[in-house]
């Protein structure tokens, strides 16, 4: 057994990487297939229009346009990697941090921005876009797509589910429930952990003691690996190989190394618990530049891709103000619909308090 486990399921004993920090290639391990120049000229382009969304929706919280947003600024090889390795027909299960990835996704980004605008538990169609509903509980959609992707091993599609979380997040029971669950019954789910360093203000070191989160798969049966996550060629590169796997019948487990460039949300300061050093540190590893590097000294973009990249980036963020510069109109009495298929008798109490109190209000 212990054979077995040394072979199938440990991850690499260090992050999986292709790319160094100026852009060269590295020698990474065998048994990945790496991803081609035109998906990674795609990645490039979608990293630099993720970039430009997530400094404008950070814009809009000073504007006052939205309640919060916790940016991904620094994840981007994790967040435009997890939306290019999905299928139309498969699941996405985001955070409240991964609206890149929804975006990249092809989802409109005022839609996304909903529920951190206020407007709204859910501001799209979860079952048009296959993507559920931004998760703010830590690890509690780990167990809703473990469920979804047994469900559809059970129909008889290949399709399959990724469940992105924090590092936070794996202290949560519902992840090791998740986890087991997924062994057990073989559901095609990916889990995958953005090891940013910092469960909001506690550090990593703080909340585990795990030599790797990505360890965390072993004890359940669960094929796991660790990777580079500012390297876009080795996220694409696992994420592939994660897929093949659920789609052929068992879960897999990714961390990937990476860190939040900003704060937690505009609600925190984070230079009450680290350093501007430290920072300064991650932005060398920054993955659109070092991706950017890459592509340039193998000759494959160009000062004309570039602009034209940011060019689609500007386009989208200014559409993107305009729309959320006008304010919705919101029904007050539909802050209780999908709370429950049967209201419960408080809830009901609840409505009519309030139903009387608009029309009193009205005069």
């Amino acid at each position: 057994m212990s054979d077995h486990i040394a072979t199938d399921l440990l991850p690499s004993a260090t992050p999986v990487r292709y790319l160094a920090e100026d852009g060269t290639t590295v020698d990474g391990p065998a048994g990945y297939t790496l991803p081609s120049v035109e998906e990674l000229r795609d990645a490039h382009r979608r990293m630099v229009v993720g970039r430009r969304f997530d400094a404008q929706s950070t814009a809009l919280t000073k504007q006052g346009r939205l309640a919060v947003y916790p940016s991904s600024r620094g994840q981007e090889a994790c967040q435009i990697a997890a939306a290019m390795v999905l299928r139309e027909d498969d699941w996405l299960f985001p955070t409240y941090r991964d609206s890149m990835a929804m975006v990249s996704r092809g989802m409109d980004p005022v839609e996304v921005l909903t529920l951190l605008r206020g407007d709204a538990h859910c501001g799209y169609d979860p079952n048009a876009a296959r993507v559920a509903p931004q998760c703010t509980p830590l690890s509690t959609q780990t167990l809703h797509a473990t469920g979804l992707a047994y469900a559809l091993r059970r129909n008889g599609t290949d399709s399959a589910v990724l469940a992105l979380i924090g590092d936070g997040a794996t202290s949560e029971g519902d992840f090791h429930e998740a986890l087991n669950f997924a062994a057990v019954f073989e559901a095609p789910v990916v889990f995958l952990v953005q090891n940013n360093k910092y469960a909001i203000s506690v550090p990593l070191d703080k909340q585990s003691a795990a030599p790797s989160l990505a360890y965390k798969g072993v004890g359940y049966g669960v094929r796991s690996e660790q990777v580079d996550g500012n390297d876009p060629v080795a996220m694409l590169a696992v994420l592939h190989k994660a897929f093949e796997h659920a789609r052929a019948g068992a879960p897999f487990l990714i961390e990937a190394h990476t860190y939040r460039i900003e704060a937690h949300t505009n609600a925190d300061d984070a230079t009450r618990y680290r350093d501007s050093a430290e920072v300064d540190r991650w932005l060398d590893a920054d993955p659109l530049a070092r991706l950017e590097k890459h592509l340039r000294g193998i000759g494959a973009l160009t000062d004309e891709d570039v602009a034209e990249a940011q060019a689609e980036g500007e386009r989208l963020a200014a559409d993107l103000r305009s729309r959320m510069n006008a304010d919705p109109h919101l029904d007050p009495m539909a802050l209780f619909d999908h709370v429950y298929a049967r209201p419960t008798t408080q809830l009901v109490e609840q409505r009519d308090l309030l139903a009387t109190e608009l029309k009193a209000q009205e005069g």
